[in-house]
């Protein structure tokens, strides 16, 4: 097992940069997600730390070692992708065995080690079948198998559960964090799920253009966003965006929005400038139905989704829409108007022009 540090991390072809400056420090034993959107540059970084690309800039170190310009069969570490990359003309036991035969391993080491990841991941029934004769989530358990059996110091997940069906990745996920809760070997996930990046991470890693835009714990970055971005990315639906004014009423400072002044934490935002144009962020889970009452936004209701455990509320405050999420037993019709108000402390203010928090 190893930490993994990286400093100033760039990584070019011709003119265009996929990553810029990027610092990343996992400790020795953690589960650390790297997340984005499409195009971020989540996948570069992986290869990078894989050694499958070169960085054109920065190091690389996996605990005391610099590894930044060493081959990848000189890392220790183990990948496992997307595609399975399964040799379809092996069992699951000759695919689990091949890199330990490649290595030259004694025969009988290759055999405990391949029983063992066979328990580890329930694979004693499917050991003679092919891989086409598996479903898609046993094929990446044979694929986590493969990668097992070397215990390697630094596991690499380059979105492994994208090719299966939903119910399947819920499955597949919670396999992933026992088996790291089991292994304790440091390990590096890349998604673009936010809820697979939630629940797996120790410590996550939300990248935006080719940065780091965030890290930390999942529910600390969530919760405390540090830009715009972040605060959009994280979280299902998304966060409401309403445009807004600062304004001050009985002395507190308050967020006008169409005409209504929400209520804002006051030790949160001290010292802005009355007047100031910002972007004010609710998430839907956070605005609750009231009375009308000084504060209270009244929606008018679009659309209302229905989806068993909860309801989701699809409305409009003056020229903005929002999303409202409600519990599955309060009723609600299109067409009506609907109060809503969320606690001060939920509130979020970024700046307009930068998109960064303003929170102190």
């Amino acid at each position: 097992m190893a930490s993994v540090a990286i400093e100033g991390l760039a990584k070019h072809i011709g003119k265009t940069r996929i990553l810029e400056g990027v610092d990343l420090l996992i400790p020795d034993g953690a589960f650390a997600v790297l997340v984005g959107p499409s195009g971020c540059g989540k996948s570069t970084l992986l290869r990078t730390i894989a050694g499958l690309e070169r960085p054109t800039t920065g190091t690389i170190r996996f605990g005391e070692r610099d590894v930044t310009n060493l081959e990848p069969r000189e890392r220790d570490v183990a990948m496992v992708f997307q595609s399975y990359a399964l040799y379809p003309h092996l069992t699951v036991r000759e695919n689990l065995a091949f890199g330990l035969r490649l290595r030259k391993i004694p025969e009988a080491e290759v055999t405990a080690k391949v029983a063992e990841a066979s328990r580890m991941l329930g694979l004693d029934a499917l050991l003679e079948r092919m891989p086409k004769a598996l479903s898609g989530g046993q094929r990446q358990r044979v694929a986590m198998g493969r990668a097992i059996v070397r215990r390697p110091g630094l596991f690499l997940f380059d979105e492994p559960l994208s090719n299966l069906d939903a119910a399947l990745r819920g499955q597949v996920r919670v396999e992933i964090r026992k088996l790291h809760n089991e292994l304790g070997t440091t390990s590096i996930y890349v998604t673009h799920d936010q809820v697979e990046a939630m629940t797996l991470a120790d410590v996550m890693f939300v990248l935006n253009g080719g940065r780091v835009e965030q890290a930390g714990p999942p529910l600390e970055v969530y919760e405390h966003p540090r830009t715009r971005f972040v605060a959009g990315f994280l979280g299902s639906p998304a966060m409401n965006f309403l445009e807004a004014k600062l304004a001050r009423v009985d002395g507190a400072i308050v967020a006008e929005v169409a005409g209504i002044c929400v209520p804002v934490a006051q030790d949160a935002f001290e010292g802005l400038a009355v007047g100031r144009a910002v972007t004010l962020g609710i998430r839907p889970h956070d605005l609750a139905p009231v009375e009308p009452r000084a504060g209270a936004i009244p929606l008018v209701l679009e659309l209302v989704e229905e989806l068993g455990g909860e309801t989701f509320v699809h409305a409009r405050v003056g020229e903005h829409p929002l999303v409202l999420r409600l519990d599955a037993g309060f009723r609600v019709r299109v067409g009506e108007t609907l109060h809503v108000q969320a606690a001060p402390s939920q509130v979020h203010l970024f700046d307009r022009e930068t998109g960064a928090s303003l929170r102190c």
